[in-house]
């Protein structure tokens, strides 16, 4: 059942009475505005963009559910027939063989300090699609229903926009997570404005659409488990043992197959995990990609880095915790795949 999250007041959880469900239509996706209006959302990357991007710079990873107990399970049965979106290849990268679709979302946490994850492009109509882990969108720790100052910047490094910043207009979430942190539905899909660069005047010039500036990975679901993956991300955090073999400034990569996996300790029976070094903070909301090709830099997505954990005990962080993509998720997918966004320069 579709269900919109409209907010009704402030000071009060999401669990409390700042948002209603009003169903719909057929998916359990739930909706929330980002910025909603232009005026807003100039507003938004303003403030990123101000004093040579200084809130980008001095943002930080997010360190909200970085790390988790982790066992393996059975692999059950196929959950249906397997389905897919299309990719659409992107220019040519800087980094050769890394994507140009992958990124950092940038945003204001509960703490009120700006804070960083990772996110990807993804094919849609109109070319406008983010796709991140669900509480890097939503606001588990404090009284609001989403982030604040919600942006993508792909290819970010070091306060630069190679590619544009892209504003959130709408997010998309899977009821289960939205209302009950059901880390089984931890994902989230953003529609984002058209991107912005800054001119020599300060003015915001428009920079064009997210997908057509930089592609967009595919999408599949129902897939069976165990065949490898490609993850890719921006790990910065340490490691259990205080090594830190990241630093969150450029885009890592990692292989491995994937398995059945459970994390009950964050409601999470239906995970996938994969053989994987990176350490939590900054890879929350890295892609998982299928049959990702290093010519076209391009693959399907499915997976979302939800977590990480070290299974082997020798404090070093080893796999990474997905939700299992599944008709539900491409429902959440489906929800944003057909919203128009627009220029706000």
């Amino acid at each position: 059942m579709r269900r919109t999250l409209i907010a009704l007041g402030t000071g009060l959880g999401l669990l409390g009475s700042t948002a209603v469900s009003a169903p719909a239509q057929a998916a359990d996706d739930v909706t929330a505005p980002l910025a909603s209006t232009v005026a807003t959302a100039q507003q938004v990357a303003a403030f990123w963009l101000a004093d040579g991007a200084a809130n980008l710079k001095n943002a930080t990873p997010y360190a909200v559910d970085t790390a988790v107990r982790v066992i393996r399970v059975p692999s059950g049965a196929q959950r249906g027939k397997p389905g897919y979106v299309e990719p659409a290849p992107g220019p040519s990268s800087p980094n050769g063989k890394l994507p140009t679709t992958s990124g950092k979302v940038f945003f204001v946490g509960a703490d009120g300090q700006a804070h960083w994850c990772t996110g990807t492009a993804v094919q849609s109509v109109y070319r406008n699609v983010v796709a991140t882990a669900g509480h890097c969108l939503y606001d588990t720790e404090g009284y609001s229903i989403t982030l604040d100052k919600w942006v993508f910047v792909p290819g970010y490094s070091e306060g630069t926009t190679p590619w544009g910043l892209y504003v959130g207009k709408q997010a998309f979430a899977h009821h289960d997570f939205a209302v009950y942190r059901d880390s089984d539905r931890d994902y989230a899909f953003v529609n984002v404005y058209n991107g912005v660069v800054p001119s020599s005047s300060g003015v915001l010039t428009d920079s064009g659409r997210l997908v057509d500036n930089i592609g967009g990975q595919g999408l599949t679901y129902n897939q069976p488990t165990n065949p490898s993956i490609d993850v890719f991300g921006y790990p910065a955090g340490p490691n259990p043992d205080g090594t830190q073999p990241y630093a969150g400034q450029t885009l890592e990569r990692s292989h491995g197959k994937t398995f059945n996996a459970a994390a009950p300790a964050i409601k999470g029976d239906d995970l996938i995990g994969t053989d994987s070094p990176f350490t939590g903070e900054g890879s929350l909301g890295s892609s998982w990609l299928l049959n990702y090709g290093n010519g076209n830099r391009s693959g399907y997505l499915n997976g979302i880095t939800i977590s990480v954990s070290d299974t082997d005990g020798d404090k070093r962080y080893d796999t990474s915790v997905s939700p299992y993509f599944d008709g539900e998720l491409y429902g959440v997918y489906s929800a944003a795949k057909n919203l128009w966004t627009g220029s706000i320069a």
